[in-house]
């Protein structure tokens, strides 16, 4: 049973996010990431006059610090014992996934849906997209929460664990690290257009494969949610590129596909409008049961590539260190 062990860490991690989620009253690693970039962009913008080198050197900073961190306490766990290590990088791995916040938060806007509270429902979106909310009708709550849960698929679930698997809970942390930079500097307008570019770059990178990956295992999950396969492939393949990332609508195209709906469009920020292509056709209009539909989209085609990861990983394993 030894080839199990590789793959311990990734599966106990995905179990406990699933069942138990973020814990909100305790320490956790990506907060205080996000403190970090917090703390270091006043730094960079009172002692950088290029906010580019700036955003680099935050960046670097903010990427290797906690990778390096992490890695040696789970050097120094696997060195005492080998429990330990499985424990802790478990705990880890735990952290790193955001499955069951986003859907608790999703189903935050479901609920003030279902019980007419569009006020409620505005103030539980506005957590989990960038966008401003306070003008969107019902529809465009709707349509916000689902786009939220299909992007985030990736970014938040099936990406940490593709990089889990390939290199344990530190190359976990280096993708949280740059997905947290990503979300808090990582956007195109006038405050951050310079000192998140660096980032903002490395997370489309980083997120190339992995929302790929995602895009086809939600295709392949469809008929098991009740969706339609054929035209969430369709509609992947047309759509998959309506978006300023090369990486958000890859998912997006699937989930509306699946679902038979239309996503994005244009919307506002800070503000401004940003003019954005449709994802998907209105073969029906956006109901407020498509934001459980998009969460089961993301946990069938989750557990789907967890356990392929898993399998490939334990042969791997066996293949290279006889287990």
């Amino acid at each position: 049973m030894r080839f199990l062990i590789p793959v311990i860490p990734m599966i106990l991690g995905f179990i406990l996010d699933s069942f138990i989620g973020d814990p909100y009253n305790l320490p956790h690693p990506i907060r205080l990431i996000g403190k970090m970039i917090s703390f270091l962009e006043k730094k960079v913008r009172k002692h950088f006059d290029n906010l580019f080198a700036g955003g680099v050197f935050l960046s670097l900073t903010v990427i290797f610090l906690p990778t390096i961190i992490s890695f040696l306490v789970l050097l120094v766990s696997y060195k005492i014992n080998l429990f330990l290590g499985l424990i802790i990088e478990s705990i880890l791995c735990y952290y790193f996934f955001a499955a069951k916040c986003l859907y608790k938060e999703s189903m935050k806007v479901y609920t003030a849906i279902k019980k007419e509270d569009i006020e409620e429902a505005r103030k539980a979106v506005s957590m989990i997209v960038g966008r401003d909310t306070e003008s969107l009708d019902r529809e465009g709550i709707i349509k916000a929460a689902v786009e939220t849960v299909a992007e985030n698929s990736s970014d938040g679930v099936t990406a940490p664990l593709l990089f889990i698997a390939v290199g344990g809970a530190a190359a976990g942390c280096f993708y949280k690290s740059v997905n947290t930079l990503d979300s808090m500097i990582g956007y195109k307008n006038e405050k951050y257009s310079e000192l998140g570019r660096f980032a903002a770059k490395l997370d489309d990178i980083m997120n190339f494969i992995p929302s790929r990956l995602t895009a086809v295992f939600m295709i392949v999950v469809s008929p098991l949610v009740k969706a339609d396969q054929k035209n969430a492939f369709r509609i992947w393949r047309r759509d998959r590129f309506n978006h300023a990332s090369p990486n958000s609508a890859q998912t997006e195209s699937a989930c509306a596909g699946a679902l038979h709906i239309r996503l994005a469009g244009d919307a506002y920020y800070f503000g401004k409008l940003c003019r954005k292509p449709y994802i998907g056709d209105s073969d029906r209009k956006i109901e407020n049961e498509d934001i459980k539909r998009a969460n089961k989209l993301m946990y069938s085609s989750s557990v789907l590539m967890l356990i392929v990861l898993s399998v490939i990983k334990c042969i791997i394993g066996g293949v290279f260190f006889g287990f």
